[in-house]
């Protein structure tokens, strides 16, 4: 992230971004920053996105004289800082933490519950007000700006918990393949619960070879809860399945009789090898609170969600619950985006309680599924 921030002193007012502001943001940039610079494509862009908040301070000549940026990550109640700045001429005067705590409200008002930043480790002015206003790091990046320079991960809870988070230490591992996520997730899970597995490309493809359904709606198929869980047990861990639906998973999403076929065949044998091996099958919806339960017992939790509040595509994806609190869970996504996401933005996502009712279920049948891990 850019910044270019002060200590406050008078007020100022601040005021969403407008097209007409496009030259002067960019004249802004250009004299803030020498690298990592925004382009007015890049402004225009986040003008118009409603995905993004770009709000300024002008001065009498209606010129702009800082800018705050913050990106709303779609489907959760994560917001991000991506870039703040202040002219040099008018640098003292506050304008960087009116606006700092500007994006925090408005970003409050659009039901965000954090906010996180990247900043350079050479910008000890800026880490030194973002830790008197309650952002703590939480990562690091060696080699992050296009100078060279290492940035720090900051994080803040702009919206307060109503009760005690719950955290797993969770290594998150990314997912090799667009179809790999549960056997990513299944790793991770797995590694939170011993301190000696350790997250591989091999055992990834291994699993997906023992768990996947063969055909999903195009390319490869994905993994069935079932054949996670038989995985999981394959590898010494005890494993459970909850799902509110006993008929077979997936088959809506492809047109072939001959693929509902096989997938149907895949369901039944892998039902057969659970009951075979009293793998518990628990024909009834995981609630919230019956993840807040698990966690306390110690356990790791699975989670399919659709990613249609994610990416808008409506595909069955794997998750693995990180922790939670009274209005929030955490998830590790394995599956990074490298147009817009680093690694850490996939780390420990807070999608709130009644986001995730609606995430958590799947299809036109509402099918919803989790599996409980154990060691």
């Amino acid at each position: 992230m850019n910044t270019q921030v002060s200590a406050i002193k008078k007020t100022f007012a601040i005021k969403a971004a407008k097209l007409s502001d496009l030259d002067s943001l960019y004249a802004l940039e250009t004299a803030s920053f020498q690298t990592d610079r925004l382009s007015r494509r890049s402004f225009k862009h986040h003008i118009q996105s409603p995905s993004s908040s770009l709000q300024v301070i002008h001065d009498e000549a209606e010129q702009c004289i800082a800018y705050g940026l913050v990106l709303y990550h779609q489907g959760t109640r994560l917001s991000r800082l991506y870039s703040l700045a202040v002219s040099h001429s008018y640098q003292g005067q506050g304008l960087g933490l009116q606006l700092l705590q500007h994006l925090e409200m408005l970003a409050a008002n659009h039901e965000r519950h954090y906010m996180r930043l990247e900043v350079a480790k050479t910008n000890r002015s800026a880490i030194a007000l973002y830790e008197a206003n309650g952002y703590r790091v939480f990562g690091e990046y060696q080699d992050y700006y296009d100078n060279h320079d290492d940035a720090l991960r900051m994080q803040k809870r702009i919206r307060a918990p109503r009760g005690q988070r719950l955290k797993r230490l969770t290594p998150w591992y990314r997912q090799s393949t667009e179809f790999t996520c549960g056997p990513a997730a299944l790793q991770m899970a797995m590694a939170s619960l011993s301190p000696t597995y350790q997250c591989s490309l091999e055992q990834e493809l291994d699993i997906w070879r023992e768990a996947t359904t063969i055909f999903m709606t195009s390319g490869h198929g994905g993994c069935h809860p079932f054949g996670l869980a038989l995985a999981a047990h394959a590898r010494s861990f005890t494993a459970d399945v909850w799902i509110n639906t006993q008929s077979p998973l997936f088959i809506d999403g492809v047109r072939s009789e001959h693929k509902k076929q096989i997938m149907t065949a895949v369901h039944h044998h892998f039902q057969r090898q659970c009951h075979q091996l009293t793998i518990p099958i628990y024909h009834q919806v995981m609630t919230v609170d019956d993840i807040a339960i698990a966690l306390n017992q110690d356990y790791a939790v699975l989670i399919l969600v659709s990613t249609y509040r994610l990416d808008g595509k409506k595909a069955p994806h794997w998750v693995v619950v990180t922790g939670m609190d009274s209005d929030c869970l955490f998830v590790h996504d394995p599956d990074q985006d490298d147009n817009w996401q680093t690694p850490l933005d996939c780390q420990h996502i807070p999608i709130a309680h009644e986001d995730f009712e609606r995430m958590s279920a799947f299809g036109s049948q509402r099918m919803r599924v989790a599996i409980r891990i154990k060691q």
